[in-house]
């Protein structure tokens, strides 16, 4: 069920199917980058261009599954 723009929406089984396959491999990736994140922050003498690259990758993968979620898991006010 997606709402729409004020108007109620299904949204068929297949693209469920596809959102949750991007949804996972989202946070298959978002949980690779903090794992990352974490080496290099241990690592004496790590490299802040590269930390902070990975942070900003990992923010918007962040930002994707939230869109996601949104639209697979919508909030509806009853």
């Amino acid at each position: 069920l997606v709402l729409k723009s004020g108007s109620l929406t299904f949204m068929d089984a297949q693209e469920e199917t596809l959102l949750r396959e991007q949804l996972g491999d989202l946070r298959n990736k978002h949980r690779e980058l903090d794992a990352q994140l974490a080496e290099i922050e241990l690592a004496a003498a790590h490299d802040q261009l590269t930390l902070t690259r990975l942070k900003k990758q990992k923010l918007q993968l962040k930002d994707q599954i939230s869109r996601l979620e949104d639209r697979l898991f919508p909030d509806i006010i009853a």
